[in-house]
């Protein structure tokens, strides 16, 4: 029996027929939950009187460490030809059409979605901040106030990484068009408005320098300062243009220019790092910088298939993150990261299924400022997912983690546990009656 102080204190008992402790699957485990916390793990225990049921695989809450909730809206709406550059052009004119209230509803829905797939934590990459002309709200935190309020509605937590973005192009271009909301006009300004963000149970606050595009590099190092103590996301060489644009204006790759600004590190998480250099490689790795994969966003865009198994081997912790939400499901992502290498080497077996898991759920919370999270242990933040072994998908099963990270998809989350609160239970989410309905109501009107 693992247990810690105090016992259940009046919290509840779950019973689970499975579940993922010290990398591996037990059976009939029972978990007790008080004040948020883990109180006691006990594999092998018959069900307690009172205790809820847990039917199928029982998993640490799945971190989505990157996330531009407004995407959600271009989903089957933006899927014809072109490249990522002409998918930018539908996005910027989304990114034109939100006012706070549409963004709190829609991201309202997206973390509703986000839930009922076992997602207890979100990485939001906010840099929609402005009304469209560029000017300010009375409360220049508007927008990011319509995030925090739709992720305490969804009942998640969230980080929110409040984006710095001064520049359209790596050579210094002016903002225009939509990317005027984007735009805090310096470095200082975007630190006061960050300082002004509230402080929640739900919310940590952390930082984003958008990309080498969008925040000159004589500039990195004031970002760095301000995120002293915090997360700290970059979007990273998702394009090769990208990575020809910064050589032909600094001489050095994106991954290069972090490095000199003393951007990377254990706190910094690289988003994407499809396109490096073995230099490259090695600098994230000797930094101990978490990497963010996106597979299926960056295989919706066309982006390419990053190095996921020689950044692991260099040193980088790996996590997933959604992203422009083509699809919202951390079991695909998972899954995409292992069957993604294996179209790149044309060789099998590159990750065993405790490291997905743990890319899925410790990895992502502590690249977010979570790092209490993400497994099911004493002392541990009390975030649950239940994942059914008997669907058309999932039966038959030899390894049930096997089975659940290779076949399950979000259909077959059954229940989720958020700080020891049941936000979905029978696939129902509690707190938003009808999900889908929400996510085309809120989607129609913003296009509309």
């Amino acid at each position: 029996m693992l247990s810690g102080p105090g016992g259940l204190g009046g919290g509840q008992s779950y019973h689970a027929e499975y579940a993922w402790v010290d990398r591996k699957v037990v059976r009939d485990v029972r978990i007790d939950v008080a004040d948020g916390r883990i109180t006691a793990v006990v594999p092998g225990s018959p069900p307690p009187p009172g205790a809820t049921r847990l039917a199928g695989l029982t998993l640490p809450g799945f971190a989505n460490a990157h996330s531009h909730a407004f995407h959600r809206a271009l989903r089957g709406r933006a899927s014809g030809p072109g490249t990522f550059w002409s998918w930018r052009e539908r996005m910027y004119a989304l990114a034109g059409r939100l006012d706070p209230d549409q963004y709190y509803t829609l991201a309202r829905a997206t973390y509703a979605e986000m839930a009922l797939a076992g997602v207890t934590c979100v990485g939001e990459f906010h840099y929609l901040h402005h009304p469209p002309d560029g000017a300010s709200y009375d409360d220049p935190n508007e927008m990011a106030h319509s995030l925090l309020a739709a992720a305490a509605d969804a009942g998640i937590r969230i980080t929110l990484l409040d984006t710095l973005y001064l520049t359209s192009t790596v050579d210094g271009g002016e903002l225009v068009g939509p990317q005027r909301r984007f735009g805090d006009g310096s470095v200082g300004a975007w630190a006061d408005r960050v300082a002004q963000l509230p402080v929640r149970p739900h919310l940590r606050v952390g930082v984003a320098a958008h990309s080498v595009r969008a925040v000159p590099a004589h500039l990195l190092p004031e970002v760095v300062t301000v995120a002293a103590g915090r997360p700290l996301h970059v979007h990273l060489s998702e394009q090769p243009a990208e990575n020809a644009a910064c050589l032909a204006r600094y001489g050095r790759t994106p991954t290069q220019v972090l490095a000199e600004a003393g951007a990377l590190g254990p706190t910094t998480t690289a988003v994407h790092a499809t396109h490096l250099a073995d230099e490259d490689i090695a600098l994230l790795g000797q930094a101990r910088t978490t990497v963010c994969l996106c597979p299926t966003t960056e295989r919706d865009l066309g982006d390419g298939i990053g190095p996921a198994r020689p950044l692991a081997d260099a040193g980088c912790a790996l996590c997933l993150g959604s992203d422009s939400h083509a699809v919202i499901d951390p079991f695909e992502e998972a899954c995409a990261m292992e069957l993604n290498e294996r179209l790149r080497s044309q060789q099998r077996g590159h990750f065993a299924v405790a490291d997905l898991v743990e890319t899925a759920t410790r990895h992502g919370h502590a690249a977010l400022g979570w790092p209490d999270a993400g497994s099911i242990a004493v002392g541990a933040r009390a975030d649950l997912v239940t994942v059914r072994l008997d669907t058309v998908r999932t039966a038959g099963y030899d390894d049930p983690a096997a089975a659940v990270i290779f076949a399950a998809t979000a259909a077959d989350v059954t229940d989720v546990v958020v700080d020891g609160r049941p936000i979905v239970h029978n696939g129902q989410h509690k707190l938003i009656e009808d999900a889908p309905r929400a996510l085309a109501s809120a989607i129609e009107a913003v296009w509309s």
